[in-house]
């Protein structure tokens, strides 16, 4: 996308009779701004398929240095050894080439995987080169899919994203495939499963011990827990051994409060170690893994449809938005979005604005406001067409009392708008001009 002039150019600036939009095509100002403010959030669109790229990467070299160092350390055996005779080193080679030739399938296989990951970063690319400011109405319903998609993902219902995904052409935009990784992490986890958990952090040891994961430590508590509720005493210190006490130095307190479970077992009424022993604790686990693999990938931990509706629910946020006669047009007025808003701060209203109950409109010099004797306020425009409607009569549409036509002359006189009188016993509206005294 080409960039703007700077401004500091002559040659680069239009007359300053001629508007940007006439100036030879150039794209309006207010749209490259708007566009340019929506490629800003696109962080997130670019990184998952990066960081998942990478991952895909180091996994295939971590499995080609595996398997070649055993080749290389058997082939040495081989040639080192007098004991071996022709025909055993004959069919150990054999069994290498055997090896070998898996290797070179998985190979191929994750030069595949690759590839295809290859294509989808270009793709994103490609999409965000795309988005111009005449084609930007498309580009952004293109953008309002894929962010509900994400939601979508992130409230589990996986086949329903991957249909919108599929039939609005996509695939190549959102994260289903990642999404999935960690679904079989989360079922799981719902299932009471640490194992898929396990090799999901030993699989990215690195990253999360970079950014100070807790989550093996938690996995790992979890895993002793079960084995004491289980009654497995003996086993439980064995795997504590094993496996606790290397987070000992640094995750002592907890580590004495799991022990001390061997001694008030699973059925204790110190709320200090039943706490432990409740089924929300692998609800905890499920939240602890979504937060670290949204860390992991560079994802927010909020979706993202939660995010943008955040952003335009802080513009229309006030106190009058939470009193029981907001009105419905309000989205605020749902208790949906109100939970939304409710970590929000107040919008900053430097003005007040004065809109009309009946017609939802805005009530300015061109359109007055009116305040019947009852104290409600009301537009103009609004009595007016009442009126016509009802053959000159206002009745209140808040209270259903009619003013008394005493007052509403009186301020019809301050006001110097309409004045209402009475005539056989209805309020009839008389205009400015037709009316004297």
């Amino acid at each position: 996308m080409d960039s703007l002039p700077n401004g500091n150019s002559a040659a680069a600036s239009p007359p300053q009779n001629t508007t940007p939009a006439a100036a030879g095509g150039t794209t309006p100002f207010p749209k490259l701004t708007q566009l340019t403010e929506a490629l800003k959030l696109e962080h997130q669109f670019l990184r998952v398929p990066f960081e998942h790229y990478k991952k895909t990467i180091r996994t295939n070299h971590r499995a080609v240095e595996k398997e070649i160092t055993s080749v290389i350390s058997n082939v040495a055996d081989v040639s080192d050894s007098e004991n071996f005779s022709k025909d055993d080193a004959v069919n150990h080679l054999t069994s290498l080439v055997s090896r070998l030739q898996g290797l070179k399938r998985k190979l191929e296989e994750g030069s595949r995987t690759e590839h295809l990951q290859a294509q989808k970063c270009r793709a994103r690319l490609n999409h965000l080169e795309s988005a111009d400011a005449e084609n930007l109405a498309e580009w952004n319903n293109t953008r309002v899919k894929r962010i509900l998609v994400d939601y979508m993902l992130r409230m589990s219902y996986y086949e329903t994203a991957e249909k919108l995904a599929e039939s609005s052409n996509i695939q190549d935009l959102v994260d289903i495939e990642v999404f999935q990784e960690a679904k079989k992490v989360i079922d799981a986890l719902q299932n009471k499963e640490v194992a898929p958990a396990l090799a999901w952090c030993s699989d990215n040891k690195s990253r999360l011990k970079k950014s100070k994961s807790k989550f093996e430590f938690q996995l790992r508590l979890q895993e002793f827990i079960e084995l004491v509720r289980g009654e497995n005493n003996l086993r439980a210190i064995t795997y504590a051994r094993k496996y606790l006490a290397p987070w000992g130095a640094t995750h002592m307190k907890e580590l004495q409060r799991v022990m001390a479970t061997l001694a008030f077992k699973s059925n204790t009424e110190c709320t200090t170690y039943k706490a432990l022993f409740e089924p929300k604790q692998w609800d905890f686990l499920v939240d602890q893994f979504k937060q670290e693999f949204c860390k992991l990938y560079g994802m927010t931990l909020e979706p993202l449809l939660n995010i943008y509706l955040q952003a335009g629910l802080s513009a229309l946020n006030t106190p009058y938005c939470y009193e029981d006669d907001c009105t419905k047009e309000d989205p605020l007025s749902q208790e949906s979005f109100r939970k939304l808003a409710s970590p929000l701060p107040y919008s900053k209203q430097h003005h007040s604005k004065l809109v009309c109950y009946i017609t939802k409109e805005l009530m300015d010099t061109e359109n007055p406001p009116q305040v019947l004797p009852n104290g409600y306020v009301y537009s103009t425009k609004a009595l007016e067409e009442m009126a016509k409607k009802n053959n000159g009569k206002i009745t209140c549409p808040r209270t259903g009392l009619m003013p008394s036509p005493l007052m509403l002359a009186y301020r019809a006189l301050i006001n110097n708008t309409v004045v209402l009188t009475c005539h056989q016993n209805s309020l009839v509206v008389y205009s400015r001009a037709s009316w004297t005294l």
